[in-house]
């Protein structure tokens, strides 16, 4: 063997031992990140709880105001079918009456039983949709938010039907064509799929606070981490006297009405 070729094939082995190695092939995403001079790339850090929750104060709700309405379903690409039947919703506005029934009693004064309260889905900490639905797309996080899978999702509709809050919405129909200007940055959904509020889980991967906490002018919702005593959450709700919605039943709401 000449030297020439001995040298021929030391090179093709170095090389083909550099193309072996995993570090080639990972993806941009996931290869460390450093600062480039002159441009910050490096990613915003992902906002992180041992129990996600939410605390609505109603007094501070401006009247008529849908802001946190409109930024939820603006970010989420929810559909708007113009009629009742076919509303898909993730926060909408429910008076006290109908949202705290089992509270609700003839001495109550007309200004809180007229109050509009923002209603979504309450991430239960024991979450009667994650039992019964049959194909695992619905699940909680060990963060306690309550996601849905929608590639899983068959549209049984039994997770709808064990929801005591009405929290979840069926696509009946096609909902892209009634999406006004598509988020690329969230998945639109298909047909035959129920959704609803994931406490835009997809933010605070980010470093993003939800949609909703941060289109609120009045600061009438906050967020954070219910089990940490110093977060803003926890001491907002031990200031002022709270309300869940429906926590006789067991299923233990972690979204905190301050009244």
């Amino acid at each position: 063997m000449t030297s020439n070729r001995r040298d021929f094939l030391k090179i093709a082995g170095a090389s083909a031992l550099t193309l072996m190695t995993p570090a080639v092939f990972r993806p941009v995403w996931a290869q460390d990140i450093t600062r480039i001079p002159g441009q910050s790339i490096t990613p915003a850090k992902a906002l992180t709880a041992k129990r996600w929750a939410m605390a609505v104060d109603p007094l501070k709700c401006r009247d008529g105001c849908v802001d946190c309405i409109a930024a939820c379903h603006a970010t989420h690409n929810v559909p708007d079918f113009g009629n009742r039947k076919d509303e898909i919703k993730w926060i909408w506005t429910e008076p006290f009456a109908a949202a705290f029934s089992g509270e609700n009693h003839a001495y109550y004064g007309q200004s809180i039983q007229n109050m509009q309260l923002p209603v979504l889905c309450n991430h239960c900490a024991n979450p009667p949709c994650v039992r019964v639905c049959p194909t695992k797309a619905t699940f909680k996080r060990p963060d306690g938010i309550v996601m849905m899978d929608y590639h899983r999702c068959i549209g049984c509709r039994l997770c709808m039907a064990a929801c005591p809050y009405g929290a979840r919405s069926m696509n009946y129909r096609d909902p892209r064509p009634f999406i006004a200007k598509i988020n690329p940055d969230f998945p639109t959904r298909t047909k035959g799929v129920v959704e609803k509020c994931n406490f835009c889980e997809e933010r605070l991967a980010k470093g993003l606070l939800p949609a909703c906490v941060l289109a609120c002018e009045q600061k009438a919702l906050v967020f954070g981490d219910v089990e940490n005593p110093a977060s803003e959450i926890r001491l907002a709700l031990g200031k002022r006297f709270n309300l869940r919605r429906r926590a006789h039943l067991g299923t233990a709401p972690q979204v905190y009405y301050i009244l």
